[in-house]
């Protein structure tokens, strides 16, 4: 009888801590740059990227392929992955880090958030805070972002030749679509 009475503690002890260590995988997402410059505008869509949430945590990592970001402009999307992102050499960007606010993951609604972590784009790390909405829903999780990318800041270089049809800072923005990840 005392056994039983063990095992069920134990059972409902791990329920309890499997109920609250809950991880979300990415469902669907869209990553998407955009550069004004005063000869031209560039904008590109990526929706490739993984990501997974450990809500027991707040951590979270992303990771956008690099050479999925399709362009209009089939010769500018040829020279951001072999001139500008050498996507070869550094295939993807990623973000490592964990969201800053206590956040009750069982609360639905709409949330100001904000994630510390390294982000990563051309093989260069750079600690960053970066702002977003984070939206709970039945089953699932969606965070909204916008922040700006300092080319300088990632070792990416514009030739003197193209420099005033290139931006210096790039405007970044994702939608991560989060749904209960399972193996």
């Amino acid at each position: 009888m005392i056994r039983l009475l063990i095992i069920s503690v134990l059972l409902i002890s791990y329920s309890c801590v499997s109920a609250q260590s809950k991880l979300f995988g990415t469902q669907k997402s869209e990553f998407s740059f955009y550069s004004k410059a005063p000869l031209e505008d560039i904008e590109a869509k990526n929706i490739n990227a993984i990501s997974i949430l450990n809500t027991s945590n707040n951590e979270l990592v992303v990771r956008v392929p690099i050479a999925r970001f399709i362009f209009r402009n089939k010769l500018m999307q040829q020279h951001f992955n072999e001139n500008y992102m050498e996507s070869e050499k550094y295939p993807h960007a990623t973000f490592k880090g964990k969201i800053n606010e206590v956040i009750d993951f069982s609360k639905p609604g709409v949330y100001d958030v904000s994630a510390t972590g390294i982000l990563n784009i051309h093989g260069i790390n750079r600690e960053r805070t970066i702002r977003g909405k984070l939206t709970i829903a039945e089953k699932i999780l969606q965070i909204d972002t916008r922040f700006d990318v300092l080319l300088k800041d990632h070792d990416i270089d514009i030739p003197t030749l193209v420099f005033n049809k290139i931006a210096e800072k790039i405007s970044v923005s994702a939608s991560i679509n989060y749904s209960p990840y399972s193996k």
